[in-house]
């Protein structure tokens, strides 16, 4: 089988090599990941029809743009995550654990609706943090306990009227389809390894990671550091990488090996060709 790896740079994505890997699936004891029941939550939008905003939460200038808002997705576009993403309340953010799901949302019991009642699908990208300084009701959408949708505005108008602001929705979290395998993303240094999980399908979310080289031979438990980021301490370089990743929701795990070469460098990209359930 066969592992990509990517390099970013600006806006482009650079198919720079092919490398041989091998990947299996364990899903013993584990399900699929079905559509939860409908809730109810409210909806806003940030930026401006040209989601030059996408990346970063409007109502919060901690999360800066180069990082992909809390989660760290970096580009939402070259990414393959698009405009049709959400920054999540803090009661659904979860510390990071929602990061990569995906949500069915409808206007709902409102004049500014779209006609039909479009649903539309998004990915959780960033978190829409507290403002205190402003009530629940009037500013402080996403205040907890509230759940709270902040929409790019370019998703936004497929459902609501932009004059609407803040409309009432129903949601449900769906599985989430991906094209080809997870992305790990390397950042860090010579005794330090962030990878950032990207790409992730099923329930779209990663509980635990481990990392094997291929020198080591054994599996290095990685903790989380943030958002969809996991971090080892350990000295890493040149040997190839493996990554064994369990979804937070489904408890699949899925092992691909030698995903990145014994080259690989900070500030670039592998993908597998292994992937979570649908």
């Amino acid at each position: 089988m066969a592992s990509f790896f990517i390099h970013r740079f600006g806006l482009s994505l650079f198919l720079v090599g092919l490398v041989l890997s091998s990947s299996v699936i364990s899903s013993v004891g584990v399900g699929y990941f079905t559509p939860t029941a409908w809730s109810v939550a409210h909806a806003t939008f940030y930026g401006d029809e040209s989601a030059s905003a996408t990346m970063g939460c409007s109502s919060s200038s901690v999360w800066k743009s180069f990082t992909g808002g809390a989660c760290g997705y970096g580009n939402l576009i070259t990414n393959g995550y698009g405009t049709a993403t959400a920054a999540l309340s803090t009661v659904l953010f979860n510390n990071g654990f929602a990061c990569g799901n995906c949500y069915q949302l409808k206007c709902v019991t409102s004049p500014w609706c779209l006609a039909n009642g479009p649903i539309i699908t998004v990915t959780a990208t960033n978190l829409c943090p507290p403002n205190w300084y402003e009530s629940s009701n009037a500013g402080g959408w996403c205040n907890p306990p509230l759940v709270h949708f902040d929409l790019s505005m370019p998703i936004f108008l497929k459902f609501a009227q932009e004059k609407g602001g803040i409309v009432p929705v129903v949601y449900r979290r769906v599985p989430c389809v991906r094209t080809g395998g997870i992305r790990f993303s390397f950042q860090g240094n010579g005794y330090w390894l962030l990878v950032y999980v990207m790409n992730v399908a099923g329930g779209g979310d990663i509980g635990e990671m481990w990392v094997m080289g291929s020198k080591t031979r054994q599996w290095i438990s990685m903790s989380h550091n943030w958002g969809a980021s996991y971090q080892a301490f350990a000295t890493l370089g040149g040997q190839t990488l493996s990554f064994k990743v369990t979804s937070y929701t489904t408890k699949e795990t899925v092992i691909a090996l030698n995903v990145a070469p014994s080259t690989w460098s900070f500030g670039m990209t592998y993908q597998s060709l292994v992937n979570f359930r649908l």
